[in-house]
């Protein structure tokens, strides 16, 4: 293609988020009445224009792109109310002027912000700071963030290296951003702030440009590709038959003066060798934070509610004011918070920051000056005291809108489907809520779909949760708290948004989305421990085909296993499915079989599993409790005669670990399966002089796990305990009392006191002196022997 003359074309550089920029482009529209508007941006995006200037749409929004097929990858483009972009379009719209985004198409942009991310160049041009919307992946805003806060250590260091820092530098500014905002924000005319602009960029370019090629960058490249398209796309509206002179085009600064020239456009060939990965494009909501630096993406805009405040104002035309409005808001967030701030002080730190801007003639303190007033004045030269208040003042909490329906996937609209439907559109806030949720029927209402709305959000909410959507946060259930009792926190960012639209490869609805996680997980599953698990998950988001598939899974691995540890977690995550499924409305009589199976299994496997070392022991101990308990609560369903059975054959047992030993001698005694005459015969075998410490004492800890009322209660145990003690030689005592002392050591102050009233009572000895032996810690030098015997083999038994 021949490019055509770029003459007469008006080239209107701009800093994306600028309301000067803003306002001075909608003036400069005014004046030139263009029948074409032309804005950097994804040129396969244009058909939203529409969507973007829908009187329903509120700002801040932005375009996502994102890629059809694994791995996603998104790339965005954000716009505000005061974007100068934004004010073009609905210029455009206003006066049916032509419309469109002329900058490199997504599927294309996609592909070169991965080559660009292999070679660690993830920032969009020499001067990023005044770009306007395009190109703004998420790795790029992360990179943003870090040139950033580069250039202020740069500055603090007095390294010259950052250009950034150098004009700063040289204009007496503490950092780049207020020499912007005190240079072109406040302080120039229309067609001024357009010549200064293109000056400014210009000379930027030629500093960069040169070492940028000696350099070999791929920016340097990658700019060049951009700015090939988007003159190829100027020219192509001018051979459309809009004349030079009646075309705007609105850019990031840094291309404006590579855009006066269309001879560089590109050429058919080239536009054929573009790479390209498939893409699909959607409008979503953006907030306020996300636009500001603190949270990785800057574009030059560090403060978002600030500056609508000032976009506000030069609309009123009363941009004096907004040192006033600025310094107002935070006083008032502070006497809301409680700490009281006078209309005077208010008054004074505007004098302040006035006088501040003067020091640097400026017309108009920057945000920079206000906040140093407030600190001074609000804050009473403190930070703290005002932080919070300035974090709400000048990046405020604001989240975009769309119209309903509005280029939205499925997903994304069955997500606000359900939203209204369970009722939570007012949780759809960048504010953090708490939700409490009643799983129970409500009986109080009169449709079905009210009566179990709570346990509706619940299913919901847990299938979000299983696709990664952070819209909601389960907070970890106490003890105490009743099984139908669930709380949530819920709250909205752009991210969730990106979330949803990146579910869309996984199914056309989060129910359907989240099944087929499921599926994909069941069919990688390796362990039963990890099948558990997923059942679970399916109970949670209640899904019953799932159930049963993780049921037949489970089933599969089960067979297999002989883990007793991951045997019972299995089982008491079935248990309690068993137990509690009516609080959910879902049948798990179909999940009673693999309980049996898995109990036997366990019960079969707990005399081999017994013979281990210390550090096993203790997680086999809580097994052994679990597993007792499944016995109890489902003695009609499992086979507890097994169970009683087993633990007779763990409890006679020599050569299975003692601690064992003794917690299954402790369980008979405690269900009244062994006599107290049996009970005591057993601890005079195991209690008997010879017995090496580390047997005696050990299975007396296991006894002592359970049921010490009942230990307490039998003097003769005690006594037997004292003479076993007494036959040790001193270094098989040392020994015992660690494992003694450990033993107590899990005893409340209660039954501490009992035994040391005990003790007292057969030796003779003062009641709270032995009261305080039992009490101590553990010093270190018997936790190190107690880890030593870790490794002991007592098969040699």
């Amino acid at each position: 293609m021949n490019a055509a003359s770029g003459a007469g074309i008006h080239i209107f550089g701009v800093r994306h988020l600028s309301p000067a920029g803003a306002f001075h482009v909608a003036d400069y529209l005014e004046q030139v009445q263009p029948t074409a508007v032309l804005i950097e941006g994804p040129s396969d995006a244009t058909s939203e224009i529409l969507h973007l200037t829908n009187s329903s749409t509120k700002p801040p929004v932005a375009i996502l792109a994102f890629t059809e097929e694994l791995p996603v990858r998104t790339v965005l483009w954000p716009f505000a109310a005061y974007s100068p972009e934004y004010q073009a379009m609905l210029w455009a719209r206003r006066n049916g002027a032509h419309c469109a985004f002329i900058d490199l198409p997504s599927s294309s942009a996609v592909c070169l912000q991965d080559v660009r991310g292999e070679h660690g160049e993830n920032h969009s041009g020499p001067d990023e700071a005044e770009e306007s919307g395009g190109q703004q992946a998420l790795e790029s805003n992360i990179h943003r963030s870090e040139q950033r806060a580069e250039s202020d250590r740069s500055e603090k260091t007095g390294d010259s290296s950052s250009i950034y820092s150098r004009i700063a530098e040289i204009s007496g500014e503490v950092d780049y951003d207020t020499y912007w905002e005190r240079s072109f924000e406040h302080n120039l005319s229309p067609d001024a702030y357009r010549q200064a602009i293109l000056a400014y960029s210009g000379q930027m370019r030629e500093l960069t440009e040169e070492q940028e090629r000696k350099d070999q960058r791929l920016e340097y490249a990658y700019n060049a590709v951009r700015e090939a398209y988007m003159c190829r796309q100027i020219a192509d509206a001018i051979a459309a038959g809009h004349k030079p002179d009646k075309i705007v085009v609105i850019c990031g600064a840094y291309h404006a003066s590579a855009l006066i020239n269309l001879t560089s456009a590109m050429t058919g060939d080239e536009l054929k060798q573009l790479p390209s990965r498939k893409t699909k494009l959607t409008l979503m909501p953006y907030s306020y934070l996300k636009l500001s630096s603190l949270s990785g993406y800057g574009a030059g805009n560090i403060a978002p509610y600030y500056f609508e405040m000032m976009w506000g104002h030069m609309l009123q035309g009363t941009l004096g004011d907004l040192p006033h409005h600025y310094l107002s808001s935070v006083a008032g967030d502070l006497r809301k918070a409680g700490t009281h701030r006078s209309t005077a002080e208010v008054i004074e730190a505007v004098r302040l920051a006035e006088s501040l801007a003067a020091l640097h003639d400026g017309l108009a303190p920057t945000l920079r000056d206000l906040r140093d007033a407030a600190k001074t004045l609000l804050g009473r030269g403190e930070l703290s005291v005002i932080a919070e208040s300035l974090a709400k003042t000048e990046v405020g909490t604001a989240i975009g809108e769309l119209a309903e329906g509005v280029s939205q996937t499925p997903i994304q609209e069955d997500m606000n489907r359900q939203l209204k439907r369970l009722k939570l559109d007012k949780y759809k806030a960048a504010v953090a809520s708490d939700l409490i949720l009643d799983l129970r029927e409500n009986r109080r209402v009169s449709s079905e779909e009210a009566a179990y709305l709570d346990l509706n959000r619940s299913f919901w909410f847990h299938r979000l949760k299983l696709l990664g959507i952070h819209f909601v946060k389960e907070i970890v259930r106490s003890q105490n708290q009743a099984i139908w009792a669930e709380h949530w926190v819920t709250q909205w960012s752009p991210e969730v948004e990106i979330e949803i639209v990146e579910s869309t490869l996984l199914g056309e609805t989060v129910e359907i989305a989240a099944g087929f996680v499921l599926q994909q997980r069941l069919e990688s599953c390796g362990s039963i421990e990890e099948g558990s698990e997923l059942i679970t998950t399916a109970y949670e988001c209640g899904m019953i085909h799932q159930m049963e598939a993780g049921r037949q899974t489970l089933q599969r691995l089960a067979v297999e296993s002989q883990d007793v540890v991951h045997i019972t977690a299995a089982a008491r995550k079935l248990s309690q499915l068993i137990r509690f499924g009516g609080v959910r409305r879902m049948d798990t009589t179909p999940l009673v079989p693999l309980l049996q199976q898995l109990f036997m299994r366990a019960c079969l496997f707990l005399y081999d599993a017994s013979q281990c070392n210390d550090e096993v022991a203790q997680a086999m101990a809580a097994a052994i409790n679990e597993l007792n308990h499944i016995a109890s609560e489902h003695s009609e369903e499992v086979d507890e005669a097994l169970w009683i059975q087993e633990l007779g054959r763990l409890s006679d047992r020599d050569d299975a670990h003692p601690r064992l030993s003794g917690l299954a001698c402790a369980i008979l005694l405690e269900r009244n399966d062994i006599t107290a005459q049996q009970c005591a015969a057993e601890v005079s075998r195991r209690l008997s002089p010879g017995i090496p410490a580390d047997l005696g004492a050990g299975w007396f800890e296991g006894l002592a796990m359970r049921n010490r009322y009942a230990l307490l209660s039998r003097m003769s145990l005690w006594e037997q305990l004292d003479e076993y003690i007494c036959t040790l030689e001193n270094e098989e005592f040392v020994r015992a009392l660690v494992f003694l002392r450990r033993a107590f050591s899990v005893f409340s102050q209660k039954e501490k006191t009992m035994v040391a009233e005990l003790l007292g009572e057969l030796w003779g000895a003062d009641t709270e002196q032995v009261a305080e032996i039992l009490m101590d810690d553990l010093k270190e030098d018997e936790t190190r022997m107690l880890d030593e015997l870790n490794d002991f083999d007592f098969e040699d038994f």
